[in-house]
């Protein structure tokens, strides 16, 4: 385990437009902001055919990278999230979030880095983490933007 204090900064407040699309609209936002480490919440609704990493498609076999299972979307759902932004190796500011999706009797939960839109109505609380030391840095092995703690 690796781990590093940070301090609480900034808390934003944002109300996401009907076709907004995560990831890219928090990325955007958290570099515009100067945001370079922060916890996110998301509660709204994402359209039809958003892209959701649910697994990898493999999951006993040792191949890296790691092909991973896209689910799209059914139709408009439900949407609640967490996730963290660090920043890249080049500096970028990236989101890790992982949400629930639900449309009737249909639960789905994975991870929106293939992207999802917002449909009518996206809030996301982001929490400024200040002074944390980590960064995502890309792993060859798996493929994956692995969180680093200097």
């Amino acid at each position: 385990m690796q781990f590093t204090e940070a301090k609480m900064g900034r808390i934003f407040i944002l109300r996401l437009h009907d076709g907004d699309h995560l990831p890219d609209v928090l990325e955007n936002f958290a570099e515009q902001h100067s945001i370079s480490s922060a916890l996110c919440f998301l509660v709204g609704g994402v359209k039809e055919n958003g892209r959701v990493v649910v697994g990898p498609k493999n999951p006993k076999s040792d191949a890296f990278p790691v092909e991973p299972v896209v689910t799209l979307l059914g139709g408009v759902s439900e949407a609640c999230g967490v996730g963290t932004i660090f920043l890249n190796e080049e500096g970028k500011p990236k989101l890790h979030m992982h949400a629930g999706f639900g449309r009737g009797e249909r639960p789905l939960v994975g991870c929106v880095r293939m992207g999802v839109d917002v449909w009518q109505i996206g809030e996301v609380v982001v929490l400024e983490l200040a002074n944390a030391k980590a960064e995502r840095v890309a792993d060859p092995k798996t493929g994956f933007e692995l969180l680093e703690v200097r």
